[in-house]
Parts: C-alpha cells; structure tokens; sequence
C-alpha cells in the first residue's frame, strides 16, 4: 500500500510518501480502506515525539473509508460497512480520566495517512449518512476533543456564554458550532478578520481581533465558560473575561505550556479551571449523535492528496487554515 511515513529524523525531513506492506487484522481487528483522512496540530507534535530510531511509523489520527477484511471473532458481516475512525485506543466509558494504556491513533500505532489501517473492531463507528467522506475523514479527533471540553468537563447549558480564543482550527470550529447548535450565546478572537467573518457566519454573537483589549470590546460582558487552547499567549486574558465563579477548560497550548498567572486573583474568582484531552468511545457516539440530530458538517478547508503532504503541513503549521484540511486517498 501506499503511505505517509516517518522514519529516521526528526520533523517533516523524516517524512516520506512511500510504499510498505499492507496490514492484515489480527483478532478483534477489522481492516479499513481509506478513502479520506484528515490533518490535526497533533501530526505536527508527532514528527518530534516519534523517535529517530524508531521503525517507519505512518502518522494520522483521523479517517474515514470501507471495512474490506475482518479478523477472526469479527462478524463477516461488517464488511463492505462504511465507516469513521475513532481515534481513541483503550478509552470506553466516559470517566473522569483515560485509564491506564490509553493511546491514540498515529502513535505508537500506525495512523490512518496510508490506503489501509487495521484497528480494534470497537474503533469503527458507522458514518453518518449527511456526511460526505472528506468530511467523515476529518471530524473524529477535532469532534471529540471539542464535545468532551464543552459538554463533559465545561458542563454547556443553553443560554450560557462561551468565549473561545483562536477561532479558525479544526477544534475551534467544531466548539463554536457545538455551542451555538446547543444554545450557547458565543463569543471567539482571532488576528485575521477573514475567521471572524467566518466565526460570525457560523453563529458566533461577537468576534473580536486578538490584538485588542477583549474586555473593552466585549463591553465587560462576563463569560460562564472558556475554551482555551492557545496556552501562554491568551490565558490570562481569557480569565480576565471570566464572570465569578466561571470556568476555564483548556485542551491545548500551542503558543506554549508554561506562564504566570495570578493566584490571589483566580482564588477571590471562584474561579475553576479544567484540564480536558480527547473523550471516550461513549462521548465519541454521543458526539456523533448530537451532529447528525443538528446537522453539523465540519469546516473544510483545503483537501491534498497524500503526496502533496508537504503543502498540507506548510499550510497547518502556519495557521493559514479555516477548519479543517483533508486528504484524499481512495475511490
């Protein structure tokens, strides 16, 4: 089969479009044909956390395609079923953390930017009718992440109001539409006024330019609830928003994962603030569950081939996305 792999140097020079043998399902074990796949920030982080010395690994967490063989105490009968990758190895009911082993998908195992993946049976949940593949292919790792963070850890009742800072990632996007479809009154930032354009179109009720003083320009509007990924650059900013009592849930920190901030002035908050990363299988069926009920189709981006990775990444890496980018692999 044909795949994207990494093997012997760290980063995107260690990454190659290159042929390797296809996979056969061990028990429990179903084999999917991919038709589509789709680019997360974690691919990136993968490229310097998979080992120089390490075996070829082909990398990718999410993906969509066909059930085409089946390993002993599967039912034949889930052949030919088209199906959605869950990501998340290991991780079945919903709990307060993943238990012990919990893996996902592109590391340590090999991932989905390949024609062929083998994964536990449990792992392939079937596609949702509305979808097209490009967007079955790049809603599971951003859809799970975002449902776990909002409704799981950040409890999201209707009415309430929800600031996300970095509106224009695969997780962001699929966090406004989930608040806005779950009567959440939104507000988001960016530094490019084309994703706030885009956030307002999608339902977002303010957009704000990064660069600004948020607390000005929301009117000192205090928020429940906060999503943050970006880490350093925003956090303190972000809790400045905060009504008493309020709640932060963070999932990612991309703009780096130390800062200061103050204590004296969260604890005379009654401020709470929630660590959050991916969700369980049964969040996984909920999330699915609760876009098909509201119609909820990702924002695509840009969809490459496999071997156009490099301007796939290039384009992730600088943040020029809106949404997510997809690769198409199959027929």
């Amino acid at each position: 089969m044909r795949a994207l792999a990494h093997e012997g140097t760290n980063g995107m020079e260690g990454l190659s479009y290159r042929t390797l043998d296809k996979p056969e399902p061990a028990q429990g074990e179903v084999r999917v044909k991919l038709l589509t796949a789709g680019l997360n920030h974690r691919d990136l982080f993968v490229l310097h956390r998979h080992h120089s010395a390490d075996p070829a690994l082909v990398i990718g967490s999410d993906g969509a395609g066909i059930i085409d063989a089946v390993g002993e105490g599967v039912e034949p009968s889930l052949i030919g079923k088209e199906v959605m990758i869950n990501p998340g190895l290991g991780w079945k009911e919903n709990s307060d953390a993943p238990p012990a082993g919990f893996e996902i998908v592109g590391l340590p195992y090999h991932g989905t930017f390949a024609e062929y993946i083998t994964i536990p049976a449990e792992n392939a949940a079937a596609k949702p009718g509305f979808l097209t593949w490009e967007e079955a292919g790049v809603t599971s790792l951003a859809g799970i992440t975002a449902y776990r963070a909002l409704f799981t850890r950040g409890k999201l009742k209707e009415g309430m109001k929800v600031f996300i800072p970095g509106i224009g990632g695969g997780v962001a996007t699929f966090l406004l539409q989930f608040a806005v479809a779950a009567g959440a009154e939104v507000y988001v930032s960016s530094r490019s006024k084309e994703k706030c354009d885009a956030a307002l179109k999608l339902g977002a009720k303010q957009a704000v330019d990064s660069n600004e003083d948020w607390q000005e320009a929301l009117g000192g509007i205090g928020m429940d609830l906060i999503i943050e990924s970006v880490g350093a650059a925003t956090f303190n900013q972000s809790m400045s928003l905060l009504r008493k009592g309020g709640t932060i849930v963070t999932f990612g920190s991309s703009t780096g994962d130390t800062f200061q901030f103050n204590l004296r002035e969260f604890f005379y908050g009654q401020f709470n603030l929630l660590g959050s990363t991916m969700g369980s299988a049964e969040e996984y069926l909920e999330m699915l569950s609760f876009i098909e009920k509201h119609g909820i189709k990702p924002v695509l981006d840009e969809v490459y081939t496999l071997d156009q990775y490099e301007a796939a990444f290039t384009r992730l890496e600088e943040a020029k996305q809106l949404g997510k980018i997809a690769f198409r692999i199959g027929e």
